[in-house]
């Protein structure tokens, strides 16, 4: 048991506690080294992985710009008179003009309007359980109380094939206002309801416009009726209002043809009918060179900000002076010294990488490499060819310079052709496009440096660093384990040291009593 005492110098008058505080000190340096090492690693990695955001954050805006065909093919379209036809071009290749005139009718909803409801009680409850309610509409008496199923057979404009509708009606639970609900809800039936109660009358229209739709009562006929609609009694078909469910009606081109619904594409452009006319409306296309341009720029702008931020990593200064801190240093130092230090001792962790520096020449050498093949256009195959250069600067590390001027002569040329300089497909590095070579040369990036330094959802034991942070974490655990043994051994000697010192004292002070008592004698 005293061997695991401690005794403070009690014997000895000696500060024990800063003594092998002090002892430890020395003892401590090499797993102060192992943190310091440990927190280098982590720096590494987590600049490692800003890199990859960075080159992530590239490749994303590539893809959703120049890597796009949808890009080159912007247009800017004109027409003549917008108050009756516009449009838009959704995938246009060439530039074009058309004619859309003599437009004699535009689609609409087929519709039904019932007669005014009517009920012995003179008015209308739309909340009125359909129990509880005689209707006298039409001139009819109808009352519910079994349930109904209301079947119908519905066919849409341009269809010629009928789709039967089952909806059902409990009159004890329904009332005017759930039917409409049901009816609304019904995504087969297809149609919008309502009932104004100011003309006590319902309203049920489509809800595609155009020719040829219609109703067919197969059951339930009898609540229809309550609520005012006609049913030709020929034909069991709900009577639509005149005039409605049509097709528009026009000319494009010269060609007299028709349309179910006021907006269609033909050819690539979606065109809206807004109002007849028996005029002509000229529709013209042109290429949108300001976005087209714009997509660009912005590829060449995101580009110059992330080989920037990689070559000032690849260039940071390394202040070896400068170690990370221990926990002892810090609590030292206020939080701006500590604030200071850290910035210098962080510096420089990817300083000279070769996977960056690796990266980046390999993205100049895609940049700059002509594009050939058979369809590459004369005067098409490289950047420099549609104006834009590397900059003089050799400071600048390869960043690229934009001619605008000669870039919009050259979308405005042929802006197919800037899309193939960018985008063309092949096996062949010399015929790759500059963007898919771009994307390849990210993408290896990108996974050499996560083999290096992971990524935060995968474990230490899957990326380089991440088994060193391991292999250190380890060492620290059993250096931790030394120190307490060490910590330990230094006790036990200094309680050893006491004790012995405790019993000398103690046998001097036997010889001093037992001497003066003989003296006494």
């Amino acid at each position: 048991m005293a061997s695991n005492m401690r005794i403070g110098g009690l014997a000895s008058g000696m500060d024990i506690d800063q003594i092998v505080s002090d002892l430890m000190k020395a003892e401590r340096m090499p797993l102060d080294k192992l943190k310091q090492k440990k927190q280098i690693l982590e720096w590494q990695r987590d600049d490692y992985r800003e890199m990859n955001k960075l080159l992530q954050d590239l490749d994303t805006l590539v893809f959703d710009g120049i890597y796009r065909q949808s890009t080159f093919m912007k247009k800017t379209v004109t027409s003549s008179d917008e108050s009756v036809v516009t449009a838009v071009a959704t995938s246009v290749t060439a530039n074009q003009t058309v004619e859309i005139g003599n437009i004699t009718q535009l689609a609409s909803a087929a519709r039904w309007t019932s007669a005014t409801i009517t009920t012995t009680s003179g008015s209308v409850d739309p909340n009125a359980k359909l129990q509880d309610v005689t209707f006298t509409t039409g001139g009819g008496n109808f009352q519910f109380t079994s349930p109904i199923t209301l079947t119908l057979n519905v066919t849409k404009p341009g269809s010629t094939t009928a789709e039967t509708v089952d909806i059902s009606i409990d009159p004890q639970n329904d009332s005017l206002n759930s039917i409409i609900t049901k009816l609304n809800q019904n995504t087969n039936l297809g149609v919008s309801v309502f009932y104004d109660e100011f003309t006590k009358k319902m309203v049920m229209t489509k809800n595609e416009t155009g020719s040829g739709a219609s109703i067919e009562v197969v059951s339930g006929g009898d609540l229809l009726k309550a609520l005012g609609f006609a049913i030709d009694s020929g034909t069991n078909m709900l009577q639509q209002d005149p005039g409605s469910g049509t097709n528009a009606k026009f000319t494009i081109n010269g060609l007299e043809t028709e349309r179910t619904t006021n907006t269609f594409t033909i050819n690539g452009m979606t065109y809206t009918l807004k109002n007849t006319t028996a005029d002509k409306v000229t529709i013209s296309t042109a290429t949108d060179t300001d976005a087209i341009f714009n997509s660009i720029k912005a590829f060449v702008d995101k580009y110059n900000e992330t080989i920037d931020k990689i070559n000032a990593k690849l260039k940071e200064e390394r202040y070896r002076d400068y170690p990370p801190l221990t926990d002892e240093q810090k609590e030292a130092m206020t939080d701006k010294q500590i604030e200071l230090w850290e910035e210098k001792a962080r510096s420089g962790m990817l300083r000279g990488d070769s996977i960056l520096s690796s990266g980046l020449n390999k993205m100049r050498m895609d940049l700059y490499t002509k594009v050939e093949g058979s369809n590459i256009t004369s005067g098409f195959s490289q950047l420099a060819e549609i104006g834009i250069t590397t900059s003089s600067n050799y400071l600048d590390g390869g960043k690229l310079i934009i001619d605008e001027t000669k870039l919009r002569e050259k979308i405005q040329e042929n802006p197919d052709a800037v899309y193939r300089l960018f985008n063309s497909d092949s096996t062949n590095y010399s015929e790759k496009g500059i963007a898919r070579r771009l994307r390849d040369t990210i993408k290896d990036t990108i996974g050499k440096i996560e083999q290096k330094a992971g990524k935060t959802i995968w474990t230490n034991q899957q990326f380089a660093i991440g088994r060193d942070l391991n292999d250190i974490n380890d060492q620290i655990k059993r250096f931790e384990d030394h120190l307490k043994e060490v910590e330990d051994r230094y006790w036990r000697q200094f309680t050893a040291m006491e004790e012995a010192i405790q019993r000398a004292n103690q046998q001097s002070m036997y010889l001093m009593n037992a001497f003066g008592g003989g003296m006494q004698g």
